[in-house]
């Protein structure tokens, strides 16, 4: 799935509000640019969609029904 079809997926499921969906859109994204970015600058663009990603804790709990 590209980036494209995972963006229309998340629009027609009301993924927008769901945080970890958007993480995955941009390492999507990340992923389909690696090749006409440096090293480096994937390498920074990746701690930061980790970082977000660990932000997000455990959104989960508590809600395991509605989101499973």
């Amino acid at each position: 799935m590209n980036s494209k079809n995972l963006a229309k997926y998340i629009e027609a499921t009301d993924g927008i509000s769901k945080p970890w969906l958007l993480v995955q859109l941009r390492m999507k994204k990340l992923q389909e640019r690696r090749s006409e970015i440096s090293a480096e600058e994937y390498m920074i663009e990746l701690a930061d969609l980790h970082r977000d990603l660990m932000n997000l804790g455990e959104w989960w709990v508590g809600i395991e029904d509605e989101v499973f």
